[in-house]
């Protein structure tokens, strides 16, 4: 997916030679309405990957840095003397392909697309009430990121909902602008693959969502 102009972009640039570049996972901490205090770190996630053998030709899929993408096959490629299948996975819009280890695919969060039940909590959160930390921005910036690259479309929701300003609310800085544009598109592109219709329709089925919060 394609950030909006002018945010930062938290993807690594395009290798179609190096396999293994799938590995990273971001971890996304939980959001809370009451002021920061001392906590214990939270767990880790769980990783939302499915196993390497789940994936087939043709298959839209999502990888948590990068948003939706589609599987083109199963390739074997040579590393250090060693064989290793790859799942290739291919993003339209930012001309990017991406080899992921067939046996480290869920651990890395390459998943499906969302099932009705994980979509469904995904669209009633945008129906909530926003929660707002009463911590600097940039902290709460940087855990806006942390969720939107989870790859979880509960969590993106999250951003969404929080960020979103109806009429009459205090408009957006550029800042959370673009993290709220970001989220949008992440979460539209997802529920476009699952509805088989375009961004567009898909970002005013959210919009619609949250106009009921």
């Amino acid at each position: 997916m394609k950030p909006p102009a002018g945010a930062k972009s938290t993807s690594p640039q395009p290798d179609t030679q190096r396999p293994g570049m799938a590995e990273e996972q971001a971890a996304a901490p939980a959001e809370s309405s009451v002021p920061a205090g001392p906590s214990r770190p939270a767990p880790p996630p769980k990783p939302l990957g499915n196993k390497g053998s789940d994936f087939k030709a043709g298959d839209y899929v999502v990888y948590p840095t990068h948003g939706v993408g589609q599987v083109q096959g199963i390739e074997t490629m040579s590393a250090a003397g060693h064989d290793l299948k790859v799942i290739v996975v291919t993003f339209e819009e930012n001309r990017m392909t991406l080899r992921v280890p067939l046996g480290k695919a869920a651990t890395a969060g390459l998943r499906m697309l969302a099932n009705k039940d994980m979509m469904g909590e995904a669209l009633d959160t945008l129906k909530g009430r926003a929660r707002i930390k009463r911590t600097m921005w940039s902290r709460r910036a940087q855990e806006y990121e942390q969720k939107i690259n989870s790859g979880d479309p509960v969590q993106i929701a999250e951003v969404v909902r929080d960020l979103h300003r109806n009429a009459g609310q205090p408009d957006q800085s550029f800042s959370e602008r673009q993290i709220y544009e970001l989220a949008m598109d992440r979460l539209a592109a997802e529920v476009a693959a699952l509805d088989r219709t375009d961004k567009t329709a898909a970002m005013n089925k959210l919009l619609d969502y949250l106009k009921q919060g």
